[in-house]
């Protein structure tokens, strides 16, 4: 289906969706770019595709709407500088119950090309879901999908209070590590348990007390010449560490 005008109803549908509140009432997101589109495709998460008018046929694996546009909607559905040939409407992913044993939480992350890179690097070194507390960044924010390269579309990711979900986790047997800079443990020595979920913070203040306080240990990574480490930075030297150590008592 070609569109050609910009007060076109699905394009005035898809504009709505470069807003957190319109995305969560329709729970749908754009993604930009081959990569990521054929990402969601591959997930059984794309709707719908929309390119860029006199742009050659790509091939994905399944069937749906697609719809050719003029340069001009592509222009103005695009948040990039770089403008892609493609787009595609994606549904929000949904992800089977199942029993985990290695978990990310972040208290309070707000970059979004942090939370993007923290997800990415988790799917990457083998944890099985993120839990974000209230304030975090949007996970469907156009910056913290492109950090994610995808990884979004493959990873559990649950919006809730932090202090209520150590304490069912706490009850499932995990055990959770905190990361801090002061009266914490080495990296080096931890003896990461099997069952376990990690803890970052907050970019400017870290993770708060009353996060620090349902925790069973702190970690600190060892530096020589400066106190802290960016929060994404921090979080692949961590979970690194834990993978290599196998996740053994």
């Amino acid at each position: 289906m070609e569109i050609t005008s910009l007060s076109n109803a699905k394009v005035k549908a898809w504009m709505r969706l470069r807003e957190k509140k319109h995305r969560d009432q329709m729970g749908q997101f754009l993604v930009e770019g081959h990569h990521l589109v054929q990402e969601a495709d591959a997930a059984g998460c794309l709707r719908a595709i929309i390119v860029r008018k006199g742009t050659k046929e790509f091939a994905f694996a399944s069937m749906m709407e697609q719809y050719e546009v003029s340069d001009a909607i592509m222009q103005k559905l695009s948040l990039l500088s770089s403008k892609e040939d493609v787009i595609g409407v994606c549904d929000m992913p949904a992800f089977p119950t199942q029993a985990l044993s290695r978990l990310i939480l972040l208290d309070d992350v707000q970059d979004p090309g942090n939370l993007g890179t923290i997800i990415r690097t988790a799917l990457s070194f083998g944890y099985e879901g993120i839990v974000l507390s209230p304030r975090c960044a949007d996970v469907y924010n156009d910056k913290v999908i492109r950090s994610t390269q995808g990884a979004i579309f493959h990873l559990p990711i649950w919006r809730r209070n932090l202090n209520d979900s150590l304490v069912e986790l706490k009850r499932q047997g995990f055990t959770l590590y905190a990361t801090a800079l002061r009266q914490a443990q080495d990296l080096s020595i931890v003896k990461p348990a099997n069952k376990h979920a990690i803890v970052f913070g907050n970019e400017g203040n870290g993770v708060s007390d009353a996060v620090l306080a349902n925790c069973d240990d702190t970690v600190r990574i060892e530096m020589q010449g400066f106190e802290s480490l960016n929060v994404a930075v921090a979080a692949g030297i961590c979970m690194y560490e834990f993978m290599c150590k196998g996740w053994q008592k």
